[in-house]
C-alpha cells in the first residue's frame, strides 16, 4: 500500500532559504512511527531514516545488509508520525551504485510506497549520473560525502577522512559537482572542521554536519546516540542530550520486581 505524499512546513526551498539568513539546520534520524513523532513534535527541522537502522535496529555491525524493502517500511512508519519535518529516507547499498536505471526505479519505489520527500545517497563523481537519473524524475537528493559508511571496508574503518589534500580537494570538486546536479543539500561526515567550513562557503546549498565542526548550515545525529540509548558508542563528535539507557533499564528492573512481588497489578489496576 502507498503512503500519500504531502506538502510539510519544511521543504527544500525553506531549507536553502534558512542557509541564506544563516539559521542552523536541526536534524536527527528516526526509524518508527512514535520516535517520529515526538522529534516531529519537538521542533526537528529534518528527519533522516538512516540505513543506520541496520546497526541501532537490527543489530548489525556495518549498515550495507539493510534492504530497500526494509527502508520502505522504516521510511513509511516514520512518515506516518511527521507533520512539519523533512523526511529523506538513505539510498541503502546497492540499490543505486550499480547504474542510473536501478537507482531512479530505487528511488521512485521508496517514493512511491513510504511517502518520503526525499533520498540520500553516498559518494560523489562517481555516482554522480545517478543523482542525475534521480533529479531527472523530480525526486529531491540529499547528497553525502567524507565518511561514507556504506564504503566502510574500502576506508578500512571509520577514521577522520579527508585529512590529506588530495582527499580534500576531491571532496571540495565532488561537492560543487553534486550542486551543479542539482542536490538541494549535502551532508559532511567526519571530516576537519576546517574543510567543512570551505565547502560550507563555497556551496549555496546546505551542508549538514555530523563531527564536521561547527561551520556547516545544520547538525545531524542518531537519535539513539544523542538520546544515550547506546552506550557503546562515544565518538568525539557525539553530545548525549540524556541517559535513557539508565532510565529505562532501572524502570525495567523495578516493573520486573513488582511483578515478581506480586505488587503489580495493584487493586486500581485490574478490572
Amino acid at each position: 500500500m502507498s503512503t500519500e505524499s504531502k506538502v510539510r512546513a519544511v521543504t527544500t526551498t525553506r531549507l536553502k532559504q534558512m542557509k541564506e539568513q544563516g539559521e542552523k539546520i536541526s536534524m536527527l534520524t528516526s526509524y518508527d512511527y512514535t520516535m517520529a513523532s515526538i522529534a516531529d513534535g519537538a521542533g526537528i527541522d529534518i528527519i533522516l531514516v538512516g540505513d543506520s537502522a541496520a546497526n541501532v535496529m537490527a543489530g548489525h555491525k556495518t549498515t550495507l545488509p539493510i534492504t530497500l524493502d526494509q527502508m520502505i517500511y522504516h521510511s513509511s512508519s516514520v512518515v506516518r508520525g511527521v507533520e512539519r519535518a523533512f523526511v529523506v529516507c538513505d539510498m541503502p547499498f546497492g540499490t543505486y551504485q550499480g547504474d542510473p536505471q536501478t537507482a531512479l526505479h530505487s528511488a521512485v519505489r521508496i517514493m512511491k510506497e513510504s511517502g518520503a520527500d526525499g533520498v540520500k545517497l553516498e559518494g560523489g563523481e562517481e555516482i554522480l549520473d545517478s543523482v542525475k537519473r534521480i533529479l531527472t524524475a523530480g525526486i529531491p537528493v540529499m547528497a553525502h560525502l567524507g565518511l561514507t559508511p556504506q564504503s566502510i571496508h574500502k576506508f578500512g574503518g571509520y577514521g577522520l577522512r579527508a585529512k590529506e589534500e588530495a582527499e580534500a580537494e576531491k571532496l571540495i570538486h565532488d561537492a560543487k559537482l553534486l550542486e551543479e546536479a542539482g542536490c538541494f543539500a549535502l551532508v559532511l561526515e567526519k571530516i576537519p572542521a576546517a574543510l567543512a567550513k570551505r565547502v560550507s562557503e563555497a556551496l549555496t546549498i546546505p551542508t549538514i554536519g555530523i563531527g564536521a565542526g561547527a561551520d556547516t548550515d545544520g547538525q545531524v545525529l542518531v537519535i539513539h546516540d544523542m538520546l544515550g540509548m547506546n552506550k557503546g558508542f562515544s565518538p568525539k563528535f557525539l553530545r548525549r542530550y540524556a541517559n535513557l539507557h539508565d532510565v529505562m533499564t532501572e524502570a525495567i528492573e523495578h516493573y520486573v520486581a513488582d511483578v515478581k512481588s506480586c505488587d503489580f497489578p495493584n487493586e486500581n489496576e485490574q478490572y
